[in-house]
């Protein structure tokens, strides 16, 4: 059980919130939800203990599994050693023991130490850790090769799962993961929900993956109105809870302003006359409204819509034998196939499958978009009639120019775009105001994604191509963006692990399994149906 009573947490004039106290208890699964900037992984800090509340209090169990954000922290161990550093008190006295034992001479005094730790590593499961540990690596699809290997050799995605494992390792009490999807492939999604669904201490978890929370979750905690509100349910359960709750408070708020504007009115005509006595009253009246007026729900949702200049032909894309190779390595094999106007192409599969490889591939020759550093060993690509392609790549801020603002950056685009125009799908991405001023060296991922939303509402593609653009959303706009998919008449071709992106959006799959591509002509239901 974790427990916060009376926690506050502000920068300045913003509040995330104030006086907050609830309970988490054993058994129960919570996602921690809210717009990005809203305060989750401020939260999460506080209940691991890493950021101390301005004020209030925080209860913790012994144990906690905490999923780490720092990739490099643990560079100079072993990827077993680092899972096994998840149950603390078994690394200690692991550590401790190593030590005696390196010693030339040991006294009575280390003997009777060594019983002791000996007692802790037998309470601690620490006879079978490195059993443990790899079937926790091996179901995050870490290959036992990989396992004696040094944690600075491997790639960030590869250890962003190590380090998700050894949260999960010491059958800690308490599971707190801030974004434990993120570089996991919909295989490993689909085994951590599993392991997650049958973990009986307290978790919480943030995630920008809807069906992911709507799986594993049994309570929704929502950071909104500067405080934290605690729903049964998984997130859509908490939407239509929250959405109730939201009218009656903006319905309170509204009134509330009416009467301000009212008595500010009585206060305007009279304050010169003779009704002094009435005027100082309304003015306390107006003072006390203002002091209580209810917070404001910090919920932005980004509107997206995809138009096209003209459509594409009614053949997009062919391609014939694309093959690439890296070293003894074959990730694309003599891989074919032709697609047509207004299909929704999603790219499945594990990590390192392919899916970004293939892309690059067909972008090979394309003017303005081919990645300068990549060549396809052999086969054709083809683009068809009127082909005008909206490219979101995996590394987006390598795609997005520094020493420009936001609106300059956007203009370029589109240079006879009239300014009202440019900031109108600025505003229509949460870029309201000055913000169109801001630098584009100083945005976050969430707001690099953004821009390049802009970027293709503006220049109106019929041909949209994305590896993976959730990577950085939070979930109003991930929503926002399937609606814009399933709505959008032209082409698409999206890699992403998005459960609900591929089950809603897709209409035909490349699936990638350990060096064949399977293209199956329908949605994911079928697929899935398939192949159970």
């Amino acid at each position: 059980m974790i427990s916060v009573s009376n926690v506050t947490m502000r920068y300045g004039s913003k509040v995330l919130f104030e006086d907050v106290s609830a309970t988490f208890t054993s058994g129960r699964r919570y996602g921690l939800t809210g717009p990005n900037g809203s305060g989750k992984s401020t939260f999460m800090k506080i209940l691991t203990g890493e950021l101390e509340p301005q004020k209030g209090t925080v209860v913790r169990p012994r144990k906690m599994g905490v999923l780490s954000q720092d990739q490099f922290a643990f560079d100079a161990y072993r990827v077993i050693d680092t899972v096994i550093m998840g149950n603390k008190p078994l690394w200690a006295a692991l550590e401790e023991r190593d030590r005696i034992y390196e010693k030339a001479e040991m006294t009575d005094e280390d003997g009777m130490r060594l019983g002791e730790l000996e007692g802790i590593i037998g309470d601690e499961d620490g006879y079978t850790a490195e059993s443990d540990a790899a079937i926790l690596l091996q179901g995050l699809d870490i290959p036992d090769e990989l396992h004696e290997r040094k944690m600075s050799e491997l790639q960030g995605g590869q250890k962003v799962r190590i380090l998700l494992a050894q949260a999960l390792f010491g059958k800690p009490e308490a599971l707190l993961l801030d974004e434990p999807t993120n570089y996991l492939d919909l295989d490993s999604i689909h085994w951590l929900q599993d392991f997650l669904l049958n973990y009986d201490g307290t978790l919480i978890v943030i995630s920008h993956d809807r069906h992911f929370l709507n799986s594993v979750t049994t309570h929704t905690a929502d950071i909104d109105y500067q405080t934290i509100i605690v729903y049964t349910g998984g997130y859509d359960d908490m939407v239509m809870a929250k959405t109730q709750i939201r009218s009656t408070l903006e319905s309170q708020n509204a009134q509330r302003e009416k009467k301000i504007a009212q008595l500010n009115e009585f206060i305007a005509r009279f304050a010169a006359g003779t009704r002094s006595s009435q005027v100082t009253s309304r003015r306390k009246e107006v003072e006390r409204l203002q002091t209580n007026e209810l917070a404001r729900s910090n919920i932005q949702r980004p509107f997206i819509k995809f138009d096209q200049v003209r459509p594409s032909g009614k053949h997009v894309l062919e391609f014939k034998h694309v093959t690439k190779v890296y070293g003894d390595h074959t990730v694309l094999d003599a891989f074919s196939a032709n697609v047509l106007r207004g299909e929704k192409v999603c790219l499945m599969g594990r990590n390192g499958a392919g899916k970004t490889t293939l892309l690059k591939s067909l972008l090979a020759n394309f003017p303005g978009l081919a990645d300068k550093e990549f060549t396809l060993d052999s086969g054709s690509v083809f683009w068809g009639h009127e082909a005008h392609i909206g490219y979101f790549a995996q590394d987006i801020g390598s795609t997005i120019e520094h020493g420009l603002t936001v609106a300059e950056w956007l203009h370029r685009w589109k240079p006879d775009a009239h300014v009202e125009e440019i900031r109108g799908i600025l505003g229509q991405m949460l870029f309201s105001g000055e913000e169109g001023a801001k630098p584009t060296k100083a945005l976050s991922g969430g707001e690099q994604a953004r821009l390049i939303f802009c970027k293709l509402i503006l220049t109106k593609p019929n041909i949209l191509i994305f590896d993976e653009p959730t990577n950085h959303l939070d979930l109003e706009s991930i929503n926002a963006l399937n609606i814009a998919l399933q709505r959008f008449e032209g082409t698409v071709l999206l890699v992403t692990h998005d459960h609900d992106l591929i089950d809603e959006v897709a209409t035909r799959l490349w699936n990638f399994d350990h060096g064949h591509i399977e293209d199956f002509q329908g949605p994911y239901a079928e697929w899935k149906g398939k192949h159970n």
